[in-house]
């Protein structure tokens, strides 16, 4: 059979294959490596690997022989798949990309003109969801019910106002009536000598 038709071929075998729905499901995390299984139910000259993805369609992965020796492969495969377990019938995903890998994966097997499939594989990545902490609201930490303050207590390292009032009022009286009583005594001595000055004989006498 000429190669150009072997991709026409498998796409027309593989649409009613899947509308039997069998096949298994892979759920892969992102970078995830993943084995691939897929033996044909009856093996044949060539074995064609591809698949169908949800984004872009169907994709020629490789062809190998039935002993395993590679054939033909697609561009990408050197980067994307490995064939150190082929003849396993294991195809190994080396990085999982859910944007770029999710789809169904299946194999053929070429015998006297005429395609044997193996069983499908789907390939899908985990649902990813929203964190909780986008639509939760954060916890107020304040709260809005009035604080009462007790008046009786008292803060450590906190002096009472009237122990900065009675030193204030007492300073000013204290220094006046100090000032008075000087004034007092001065204003004595002062009289005292005015006196002795006018009226000496009067001293003389006693």
């Amino acid at each position: 059979m000429d190669q150009k038709w072997i991709p026409i071929l498998v796409i027309l075998v593989f649409c009613q294959k899947m509308t039997s729905g069998a096949g298994e499901d892979i759920v892969a995390k992102e970078g995830e490596q993943v084995e691939i299984t897929c033996k044909p139910h009856d093996m044949g000259s060539m074995v064609i690997w591809f698949r169908v993805l949800d984004t872009s369609g169907m994709e020629f992965i490789a062809s190998f022989s039935s002993i395993g020796l590679t054939k033909s492969t697609a561009a990408s495969f050197p980067s994307t798949f490995s064939n150190s377990k082929i003849q396993q019938n294991i195809l190994i995903l080396k990085s999982f990309n859910k944007a770029q890998d999710s789809g169904v994966y299946c194999c053929a097997a070429l015998k006297n003109n005429g395609l044997k499939f193996g069983i499908t594989t789907r390939l899908v990545g985990v649902e990813t969801t929203q964190a909780a902490a986008t639509t939760t609201t954060e916890q107020n930490l304040c709260t809005t019910a009035a604080c009462v303050c007790d008046k009786n207590k008292k803060k450590l390292g906190e002096t009472s106002p009237q122990m900065f009032c009675t030193p204030i009022i007492l300073g000013p009286l204290a220094g006046g009536c100090g000032l008075l009583l000087l004034l007092l005594i001065i204003s004595t001595v002062y009289c005292n000598h005015i006196r002795t000055r006018r009226c000496p004989h009067h001293y003389k006498r006693k």
